[in-house]
């Protein structure tokens, strides 16, 4: 079961050319495959200040990941909780959030962040 961070999901639906072939992989042939909220909230605020050429609609994202078979995760009490315990090695918190879900629900992160590793019991490959 994984998680994946922003960054993979962007460039999974840019192509999948910039993601390791294992991760390609993981994601085109596993069921389980999750991206929080959160991710669609970042992408849309990307968009708006202009960080990011992505065009599609937070509706066109979420259409996408069903047809993609990437089920989008709610945001969750518990991982606002899980967040508080967690120490500011990565001060972003999109990333702090899509830690503390892939904390919370035992999720392997799909990720090339280096200070996402730094994290205790955080699961992550690529």
């Amino acid at each position: 079961m994984y998680l994946m961070d922003t960054c993979a999901f962007i460039w999974y639906i840019e192509t999948g050319s910039r993601l390791p072939k294992a991760v390609r992989e993981i994601i085109n042939n596993s069921e389980n495959i999750y991206l929080s909220q959160a991710t669609l909230w970042e992408i849309a605020i990307k968009q708006t200040i202009g960080k990011i050429d992505i065009t599609m609609t937070s509706f066109e994202l979420e259409d996408r990941c069903g047809k993609e078979k990437i089920t989008i995760l709610p945001l969750k009490c518990e991982y606002f909780e899980r967040i508080k315990s967690l120490p500011l090695i990565h001060r972003d918190p999109f990333d702090r959030i899509i830690i503390a879900t892939a904390l919370e629900e035992r999720l392997t992160l799909l990720t090339n962040d280096s200070n996402i590793i730094k994290y205790d019991g955080v699961k992550t490959l690529w």
